[in-house]
């Protein structure tokens, strides 16, 4: 089983690798992804760490409020997306 984290505050510079590169420190990573602006390509400023069940509340409690590159990051469980209308 396998729990989504939300980093939000992300520097603009963040890739996808600086995430799980950041978050595996504290367990294991299963993917990260950087969310982007779709006609610009360019980071929206947030992204989502999927990580192990057993490690999530490790990771929230480890990473959330930190500084990652110049930034101080929100970690948070993510909530799942309202169906849009």
């Amino acid at each position: 089983m396998s729990r989504t984290l939300y980093v939000g505050n992300l520097p603009w510079a963040t890739k996808a690798e600086d995430l799980a590169n950041a978050f595996s420190a504290h367990g294991e990573v299963v993917s990260s992804r950087v969310i982007t602006d779709r006609e610009t390509g360019r980071s929206r400023g947030f992204g989502f760490v999927e990580v192990r069940d057993e490690d999530a509340e490790t990771m929230i409690a480890a990473m959330n409020g930190t500084d990652l590159d110049g930034r101080i990051i929100t970690v948070n469980e993510a909530k799942a997306r309202e169906e849009q209308r």
